[in-house]
């Protein structure tokens, strides 16, 4: 393990304020040259304010920054950059119908008397690429690439900007488990060249494995910084939102009705024959790996996607949406997993997103009843504790936990009987993921039925009721709660077990999941 080095970057009392929202209240926090020093916190805690103001986006108010030694106030991203400082934001910055040579040196090609010099922009460009790992033709379209080769991209991007401090912005919330494996080697090969690291990230137990030290933010606050050995999720959740936060688990509290949602043999593009059931107020999860289908069947239920045959039964009526609008008229909702691009108007305030989806019914002879439309936004932001300054605020304007629940309050003002929630945590904090769970159970114990798709195990096993197990388009399991773990989850979603009838067969090769 490399040694630490020098402070690169020391942060003291600063603050930063929004109208009447104080961001950032005195805050302290420093970085060493070839650390990870993790960033984490609840959505608004002041960590996107802190990292803006790190890359010139944002100017502080009071207090100081310095950087090698040296006090800077950046006033544009052009500044940090130039001083050693990049950041690879969670929404990635490469341009696909460019290729890895041009993204790399974007806007400041190699050039001579004019013209530009693509042999050396390639010779450097994988030297680059050899660093992060990266082994591919530099000529190639980003397009072409993977979401884990362009994030690669986006390193070696700034390493040929003799980057000294990488602000990472949650790096791996689109990644599998062995691409993030993959930018954890990438990150240990950073370290050992003396770049400084400081990663933000809602996963705490990722950040137990990668970060040398973690800071807390709160409210605006610096909590205090742990290191490694000492941390536990525990004293970290603690730190983040000054309680010890449970899951509930079991179904003592609810009873499960009668059959809802049945969907027999339903065959499309990317899935064949999937068969399951739903009752009243039960929470069916789904799990699998990257590409199971379980999301493109969700959307063929609701009528967002086609399918070429099966049946799908409500309350006992065979079904068949052609539309979301058909699916949200027969008491169905939906919560998609790309929340910014399927879900929300970000531009509009949070007023016209909880209330778009009732309008047809708060509307007469052509005119809004304006007064039953802010009724309604009101009672789901007091029910859900969405934290915001105004509702005539743009939905951009809040937190990634707070747009959730600002899309999950739209489709409740449904009244619906089954509610579809795909990734419904992706992305946001534990404070919002509990208020999350805690909003699930109490739906289901009202007696509507949760069809929860998502990729994080302990969240499936926590809250599921059954779980529908999926492998490249197929149902392999339909397990019980009595059987759920994540090593019987896991084989039927690899393929290596599966059910017929009540029959499960032997994992084909058991050797490869201790290798």
């Amino acid at each position: 393990m490399n040694e630490i080095g020098e402070l690169i970057l020391q942060v003291k009392g600063v603050s930063k304020r929004f109208g009447g929202v104080q961001a950032l209240d005195n805050v302290d926090f420093d970085v060493r040259s070839g650390e990870v020093h993790a960033l984490v916190g609840e959505n608004g805690a002041g960590k996107t304010t802190l990292i803006n103001i790190l890359g010139g986006i944002e100017q502080r108010d009071h207090g100081q920054v310095l950087f090698k030694g040296q006090e800077v106030n950046f006033q544009r991203p052009t500044d940090s950059l130039t001083a050693g400082i990049a950041i690879i934001h969670q929404e990635l910055a490469v341009l696909p119908q460019l290729n890895v040579i041009e993204n790399v040196y974007m806007g400041r090609m190699p050039a001579r008397y004019g013209r530009v010099l693509w042999r050396v922009a390639e010779q450097d460009t994988r030297k680059m690429l050899e660093i992060v790992g990266l082994n591919l033709d530099p000529r190639l379209l980003v397009g072409q690439l993977s979401i884990s080769q362009r994030q690669l991209v986006e390193i070696a991007k700034a390493l040929s900007m003799d980057a000294s401090l990488l602000i990472m912005d949650e790096p791996n919330s689109s990644l599998a488990e062995s691409e993030t494996d993959r930018l954890f080697e990438v990150i240990d090969r950073l370290k050992q060249h003396g770049v400084a690291i400081i990663y933000v990230s809602h996963k705490n137990e990722e950040v137990l494995r990668i970060a040398d030290r973690i800071s807390v933010l709160r409210d605006g606050q610096y909590r205090g910084t742990q290191i490694r050995g000492e941390a536990t999720v525990n004293k970290i959740i603690q730190m983040m939102v000054g309680r010890e936060l449970r899951r509930e688990h079991g179904t003592e509290n609810r009873k499960i009705g009668p059959t809802r949602l049945k969907v027999s043999n339903l065959t499309g593009t990317r899935f064949r024959d999937v068969s399951f059931d739903i009752s009243q107020g039960e929470i069916l999860g789904f799990a699998g790996l990257v590409g199971a289908g379980r999301s493109e069947v969700a959307r063929a239920i609701f009528g967002a996607e086609t399918h070429e045959s099966g049946q799908i039964l409500f309350d006992g009526e065979p079904v068949q949406y052609h539309s979301p609008n058909d699916a949200i008229r027969g008491g169905l909702a939906m919560v998609q997993e790309d929340r910014k691009t399927l879900s929300l108007f970000m531009g509009l305030p949070v007023l016209l997103n909880i209330s778009i989806a009732e309008l047809p019914n708060l509307t007469r002879l052509g005119m809004i009843n304006n007064r039953s439309v802010v009724s309604i936004a009101k009672n789901y932001i007091d029910k859900l504790s969405i934290k915001l300054g105004s509702v005539n605020n743009p939905v951009s304007s809040l937190s990634g936990g707070n747009q959730q629940k600002t899309i999950l309050a739209r489709w409740l003002a449904t009244n619906p009987k089954l509610l579809i929630l795909d990734e419904p945590t992706h992305g946001v904090d534990v404070g919002a993921k509990a208020d999350i769970y805690q909003l699930m159970r109490y739906l289901s114990e009202q007696g509507i039925s949760i069809m929860l798709i998502s990729s994080e195990l302990p969240e499936i096993l926590a809250m599921s009721d059954r779980v529908v197990v999926m492998h490249e388009g197929r149902v392999t399991g339909i397990l019980d709660r009595e059987n759920l773990d994540e090593h019987t989850i896991m084989l039927y979603a690899t393929g290596l077990a599966t059910q017929n009838g009540s029959h499960t067969t032997e994992p084909k090769d058991p050797e490869r999941l201790s290798a």
